[in-house]
């Protein structure tokens, strides 16, 4: 085959999958970014009378319904103060450079598959003057003893929770509570990389504001398991929030009016928030059924990582290559109207590939027999190992 045949085979597997997701009867999540103007709208016209007074004048450069938002995060993180930004790049930006002029140190230690590492390019150093070292580069969060022994001093600890390019992981609450321990006896601050802070609590067994008040400053995203159409907020001790909106106007940050953002993110705190427990739960469930199905289809390796997810979102490895499994994936979508994976496949070495499952309200209408059941039909339309 071609060069250019091959192209077009892949790109065809690829421009059929939004399409067959979207007619899929049967999926374990449907994500709002695959959704049109059309149907965010409306879902926004739906919900928006239940969350706020729309007869309130609209925001300009914050303050009411944005002020409303920030009041609400930080009642949910029981922190003194929160500010809306546009994104969570800047929030954290804006966060941990605030610490270094505190701390007199720039030096901010994270995971390497930390967001700002992996997906910012370079953000810190290049526009904030910030230096990343890595504590750690086991797939997992640093443990207490790294960041205890770590060699050279540091101002801040990031932590992503979960951290998602290891597949959503997150430590143990005893282990939490230890790595920050670590990090004070160093004098440095502890800040929160919170984007789906929200799905943690089932995990760790602890409400919202006992997991956010381990740390200094915690980031959180609106569009990451709340469905809201973007935007962030870093919550965190009054006076620090106040000069990180002085940063987020420097930053751009001042959007003149940001209330359709706003009113997605109260909607999503009002009807996703309380289901994401059930979420976790039922990820559980589904994940353990994945594992039975594929060890009954007779594959020679499949993992699902974690085991046992901590989160409602968590990875599947198979020994294939990601185009052959993106096209078993479609195939099932097309032909039977089952979505059980509708994402992307991303190559993990040779012959092996990973995606990510998300379990969201339309998973839960799954039982174990039905995931099993999907596996086999997904399998079978694999070419024999």
């Amino acid at each position: 085959m071609s060069d250019t045949a091959e192209q077009d085979e892949k790109r065809s597997v690829y421009e059929r999958r939004p399409a067959a997701l979207r007619v899929a009867r049967r999926v374990l999540w449907r994500p709002v970014f695959e959704a049109t103007i059309r149907e965010r709208l409306d879902w926004l016209t739906r919900t928006a009378p239940q969350v706020y007074d729309l007869d309130e004048r609209a925001d300009m450069y914050g303050g009411r319904i944005v002020a409303a938002l920030e009041e609400r995060v930080a009642g949910l993180l029981g922190t003194e103060a929160a500010a809306f930004f546009p994104t969570g790049t800047m929030a954290q930006q804006v966060a941990l450079r605030c610490w270094a002029a505190r701390t007199g140190n720039p030096t901010v230690a994270l995971h390497p598959l930390a967001h700002p590492e992996l997906h910012e390019r370079n953000a810190f150093s290049q526009v904030s003057g910030l230096r990343p070292v890595r504590v750690t580069s086991e797939p997992r969060l640093p443990t207490a003893a790294e960041t205890r022994d770590f060699d050279e001093p540091f101002g801040a600890l990031m932590l992503e929770l979960p951290l998602r390019d290891a597949g959503y992981v997150l430590p143990s609450w005893e282990e939490l509570t230890e790595v920050v321990e670590a990090a004070r006896e160093r004098d440095a601050v502890v800040h929160f990389d919170g984007a789906r802070l929200w799905e943690t609590t089932e995990h760790f067994g602890r409400p919202l504001d006992e997991i956010a008040g381990l740390a200094d400053t915690v980031y959180v995203s609106f569009y990451k398991s709340l469905g809201g159409f973007g935007g962030a907020a870093l919550a965190g001790p009054k006076t620090l929030i106040e000069e990180a909106t002085t940063w987020r106007h420097r930053y751009g940050g001042m959007v003149f009016q940001q209330f359709p953002t706003a009113l997605a993110a109260l909607a999503g705190l009002e009807t996703e928030l309380p289901r994401l427990p059930d979420y976790v739960r039922h990820a559980r469930v589904v994940a353990a059924a994945l594992r039975e199905g594929f060890a009954a289809a007779g594959l020679p390796w499949a993992r699902v990582q974690p085991e046992v997810p901590h989160t409602h979102e968590f990875r599947v490895w198979l020994p294939y290559d990601p185009d052959v499994l993106a096209e078993a994936a479609v195939r099932q979508m097309e032909e039977t109207s089952v979505g059980l994976f509708g994402r992307s496949w991303d190559r993990g070495g040779p012959d092996l590939a990973f995606t990510e499952v998300t379990v969201g309200a339309a998973g839960l209408e799954w039982t174990a027999d039905d995931v099993r059941a999907a596996v086999a039909g997904f399998v079978d339309r694999l070419p024999a190992p």
